[in-house]
């Protein structure tokens, strides 16, 4: 039934405007049943202390307000970040913002972080029962905030919204705040995560449960940025990593009427950049922290390849715009058989590839 009432909407969808019909499925996904099929036993997963479902998550950006998390987890997605969510409502940036590159399978966004505010996005968490499985929020600072005043912006986001979150990320990384991506500095990523860092010790004091810290990161940093990246993480106290942001290169693209749109592309032409950089990260700190991959994946190889390059964990959006609800069953079930193909384990898997991907 959820595959027949998809290949009748998906017609409509394609021809309203991206960000409409993104409004419309956000309205309507409360009303999907519940995707019938358990998840496959082999796809388990723990990390951050929290376990997971399966490792298939829902990236920040599908669901800004908090409002969709619970019937995407019905939908088979074994956990959803919410976000990314400032400390007061922020309208984002000017419409049109949202746009299709339907022969790639990509997306163009510039959305800027617009979202109803932490205090309104936290009652909604509030009043929801335990999910099965873990909701991540995703904060960022607010775009008139400059830099030096940021960490007030994360600090404030993440008071609010992590008592009623599984864990919490720190968008550094969106292009569509001007300047946020300066603070994947090293001097001021550290600062910053150290500061955010004590909220989590404190909160932590408070309620008698951590609330894992996360950072994203950019897919357009060389390999030794990354590297100073990945240790400023270590050095803050986080409890991991998100690789990857979407990306404001257009080499992938080139030549699509849409490639000269600002804003941050995501989808397969993601892949490549956001696997190689998740297999730099997990040689530079895999041993220590956890990463989940995200960028570009959209099949069941995709996610397997991302697994092998260091991700424990591993997230969608643009995937699930293109493919509608049964995408998570669907690379859930092949991940599943890949991972019997060649005889392994889920945890034996990860990083089996990224020794030689991160040197590419």
């Amino acid at each position: 039934m959820i595959g027949l009432l998809d290949r009748l909407a998906r017609p409509l969808l394609r021809a309203l405007d991206p960000e409409d019909a993104h409004a419309l499925v956000m309205r309507a996904l409360p009303l999907a049943p519940a995707w019938p099929a358990p998840d496959p036993p082999a796809l388990a997963v723990e990390a951050f202390g929290l376990k997971f479902p399966n490792p298939l998550g829902v990236a920040a950006g599908l669901d800004k307000d908090g409002l969709v998390f619970a019937p995407l987890l019905r939908l088979g997605f074994g956990f959803a970040e919410v976000g990314t969510v400032t400390p007061r409502p922020q309208p984002g940036n000017p419409r049109p913002r949202l746009f299709r590159l339907p022969e790639h399978g990509a997306i163009v966004n510039r959305m800027g972080f617009n979202n109803p505010g932490a205090a309104r996005v936290a009652r909604r968490l509030s009043r929801l029962p335990r999910q099965p499985g873990p909701v991540g929020v995703n904060v960022g600072r607010h775009k008139d905030t400059p830099n030096e005043r940021a960490a007030g912006d994360y600090v404030a986001a993440f008071r609010a919204l992590a008592p009623y979150a599984d864990y919490a990320a720190i968008n550094v990384s969106s292009p569509n705040t001007p300047g946020l991506r300066a603070l994947q500095a090293a001097d001021e990523l550290r600062a910053l995560v150290e500061e955010v860092a004590r909220a989590r010790d404190e909160l932590q004091r408070s309620i008698g449960r951590r609330v894992p810290l996360l950072v994203k990161v950019s897919p357009d940093e060389p390999p030794q940025r990354l590297d100073v990246i990945a240790d400023a993480v270590v050095a803050g106290g986080a409890d991991g990593i998100i690789a990857t942001n979407t990306t404001v290169s257009r080499y992938a693209v080139a030549g699509h009427p849409r490639a000269a749109e600002a804003g941050g592309l995501s989808g397969p032409p993601l892949r490549e950049a956001a696997e190689r950089a998740c297999a730099r990260l997990y040689s530079r700190v895999g041993s220590r922290m956890p990463i989940v991959g995200v960028g570009g994946i959209a099949t069941a190889e995709d996610a397997y390849r991302r697994i092998r390059a260091g991700a424990s964990l591993v997230q969608i959006y643009t995937a699930f715009v293109y493919g509608g609800p049964s995408t998570a069953r669907d690379i859930q079930d092949g991940l599943a058989g890949l991972l019997q193909r060649d005889g392994l384990t889920l945890p034996q898997a990860i990083g089996l590839d990224a020794k030689r991907l991160a040197n590419l």
